[in-house]
């Protein structure tokens, strides 16, 4: 069974595939200007604008600002997970310099000060 989403969910979904909808058009020169496009697919002119010029859409920018990958916090997850089982549960300071030996291995940057809160 599909989730349950609220309205606005589902109608940001459809936006976003009207707009790919109209740079693919655009792309195959079906459609002529970004103007006839946005009019045609019922979408902002700016937003169309923004995408065929390489802007990305915010659902994917946020989706994108993990620090960690899936792996990692899998990982930090299962740890903090087992010290709670052997009743040591990890303050929220030593579960970011946990995350930070993590990307240090990658030679990432360190997470933020408020990381585990958020």
């Amino acid at each position: 069974m599909p989730p349950i989403r609220s309205k606005t969910k589902q109608d940001s979904i459809h936006q976003e595939g009207r707009i790919e909808l109209a740079i693919e058009a655009i792309q195959n020169k079906t459609i002529s200007s970004i103007s006839a496009a946005a009019r045609t697919y019922s979408i902002s002119r700016s937003t169309l604008r923004d995408r065929i010029t390489g802007r990305v859409s915010q659902t994917n920018i946020h989706a994108n600002s993990h620090e960690l990958t899936q792996f990692e916090e899998d990982t930090l997850k299962k740890w903090i997970l087992s010290m709670d089982d052997r009743g040591a549960a990890p303050r929220p300071s030593i579960v970011r310099e946990m995350a930070d030996l993590l990307l240090a291995l990658r030679g990432t940057d360190r997470v933020g000060k408020n990381w585990t809160g958020n």
